[in-house]
């Protein structure tokens, strides 16, 4: 029985199959020639690619078909310090010998005793590379020889190298190395590549090395040129890096090209931003936001991608929906992306109730933004610890972390300002250069709390030397959410490990803007933060004098608790208050006013 992606394929190509089942291999050799003219063969009328397995006796267990990158492995049974006894031979319609990252990844998943790839090409002679597992400090790697011809592999003493490769695997502890070890890859900026290292970092992914390449346009194919590809190839190979990471966004076909070149997963900016908002969300709404962005960004790619879709993947880029299969059909993809956009919007007219409650209370609505990791969740929890209601007090805080995108939920708490007017404060996603369009598309139901506020606090990380073009990226997406006129401080934050050089350069360029300095991990000039948010709201509270009996000393307490008392006397009748409230509180107490 032939397994596989079988479908119009004709009987007599399946029959011809069937009957190479039936070709025995000497146990000392890898393959056979005719064994190669059949895979050959049927490559070449399918294009696709084609794999036998074959036990240590030359039984050939299983045969397979594919498409044009991917074949199915057959269940292995993987022993403890042991190999698998078995052997795979596939062909790559493509032409290229080299094994694939899916080729590397299925060698030491299934510990192989080998895997060999045959680049079937109608112009040059077919290429053969055999792969074998290794051990290099007791963690079990991959080792390539090749290109190598025909008389070469079968004369290749395959027993001997089995030999000695179960007898290093006995001798030697062997550590399972599920670790993702990154080359970065940019073409505009060594900024770019620091960002894009801190991402990775995010994803728990170690970079051994970054490639900066200056191009004016961009390769159609492989987003860089082929000289460059293959000179990224090579270092990957010496540094034993098992994926690459492009800082811009690439095409469905360019990731496909790239990991053929570079024999490894492949992936880029957006995928890595999302990968870190799925392990990053916590709350439902969260989890739909991002889950909605996958999807979107995936459904035009589904064709080009390659390793990143695959079932043998793993790590970053293959989390979310669709890791499990390589055919996903687009249209559950848009059934998806359906019905995500109906939770999103249920949860957006929660969102819209709680906000007309709160402009029905007069309560002002502030928000923080700016970059990530610029210290807007730390802000927020630092005004919520001096000026948080009694009421609130006791709310869990946000999580907060020296960290790109630390916080993705989205929380609003209640302050009292110095004026004793109580305001709202929304803590919002991070921006980023780059930031996936899909995202800021996905999250809109969450940002539109910047939209509806009365006053954006924009939080700069003053420390770093990329402060304005933080700036920028933030104003960017401010321009596309159409809140860019709303009223603004830039809160000038991290002035504790800032420069002083670095703080003047930004309140020079954007001297328009109010700004303050503050540190919202020292605490530094948060009440005065407070005083000029005030100033930024239109004042409406009533002055009043009330006079209450001392059989009503609760609304005593209450008028402490919700308005400004300016000054409190008690006399004879009761106690004699001068206040500054809102609607509510003077219609509350209305019986008790002094004309």
């Amino acid at each position: 029985m032939i397994s596989g992606n079988t479908d119009g394929v004709k009987n007599s190509i399946l029959n011809k199959l069937e009957k190479a089942c039936e070709i025995r291999i000497s146990k000392d050799c890898i393959l056979s020639q005719e064994l190669v003219d059949v895979l050959a063969e049927v490559t070449q009328d399918l294009d696709r690619e084609v794999s036998a397995s074959i036990d240590r006796k030359g039984n050939i267990i299983s045969m397979a078909i594919g498409d044009s990158s991917t074949v199915e492995l057959p269940i292995i049974d993987i022993r403890e310090g042991r190999l698998s006894a078995v052997k795979i031979v596939h062909t790559h319609p493509n032409g290229n010998s080299r094994l694939s990252a899916l080729d590397m990844s299925a060698l030491i998943k299934l510990k192989l005793d080998c895997i060999v790839a045959i680049g079937i090409s109608e112009k040059e002679d077919l290429k053969y590379n055999i792969g074998f597992c290794a051990i290099d400090n007791g963690i079990l790697v991959e080792e390539e020889i090749g290109p190598l011809n025909i008389d070469e592999v079968i004369k290749y003493d395959i027993v001997d190298k089995v030999r000695y490769i179960e007898k290093l695997m006995k001798t030697n502890v062997i550590i399972e190395d599920d670790g993702e070890r990154a080359i970065l890859v940019g073409i505009e900026s060594e900024d770019d590549l620091v960002e894009l290292t801190e991402l990775a970092r995010a994803c728990n992914v170690e970079t051994i090395d970054t490639m900066l390449q200056k191009r004016h346009k961009i390769d159609a194919a492989l987003y860089i040129g082929r000289g460059k590809a293959e000179e990224i190839a090579g270092v990957r190979q010496a540094l034993r890096a098992n994926i690459v990471i492009f800082d811009d966004e690439l095409s469905g076909s360019q990731v496909r090209n790239l990991e053929e070149v570079l024999g490894c997963k492949v992936i880029d900016r957006t995928t890595l931003i999302l990968e870190i908002f799925a392990r990053r969300a916590k709350t439902r709404e969260a989890k739909i936001q991002v889950e909605l962005a996958q999807l979107k960004y995936r459904l035009p790619r589904l064709t080009g991608l390659g390793t990143m879709l695959s079932r043998t993947g793993a790590g970053i880029g293959t989390r979310g929906p669709g890791e499990k299969k390589l055919e996903i059909d687009k249209r559950r993809i848009r059934e998806g992306i359906f019905d995500l956009n109906k939770e999103l919007e249920k949860i957006r007219t929660t969102r819209n109730v709680q906000r007309e409650k709160r402009s029905r209370e007069s309560i002002s609505k502030v928000s923080l933004v700016g970059y990530t990791n610029s210290g807007k969740s730390t802000l927020r929890n630092a005004l919520c610890d001096v000026a948080a209601l009694k009421s609130v007090q006791q709310k869990e805080k946000v999580f907060e972390a020296d960290m790109l995108f630390a916080t993705l939920d989205v929380t609003t708490r209640a302050l009292m300002l110095p004026d004793n007017r109580v305001a709202a404060v929304t803590d919002t996603v991070g921006f980023i250069r780059k930031l996936p369009h899909d995202l800021v598309e996905a999250f809109k139901s969450t940002l539109e709390e910047v939209v509806y506020s009365d006053l954006l606090l924009h939080v700069v990380d003053a420390s770093s030397d990329t402060a304005e073009l933080q700036i920028e990226a933030v104003d960017v997406v401010l321009k596309e959410l159409n809140a860019s006129d709303k009223p603004m401080i830039l809160v000038l934050n991290k002035i504790d490990i800032a420069s002083q050089e670095n703080i003047l350069k930004i309140k020079e360029k954007y001297k328009n803007l109010k700004t303050i300095e503050i540190s919202a991990k020292d605490g530094t000039n948060l009440e005065e933060l407070l005083k000029e948010t005030c100033k930024e709201f239109p004042y409406t509270l009533k002055t009043f004098k009330v006079l209450i009996p001392y059989s009503d000393q609760a609304m005593v307490a209450y008028l402490h608790r919700g308005s400004k008392v300016d000054s409190e006397k008690f006399n004879e009748e009761g106690t004699l208050m001068s206040v500054q409230g809102d609607d509510e509180v003077y219609n509350k107490c209305e019986k008790y006013i002094l004309v």
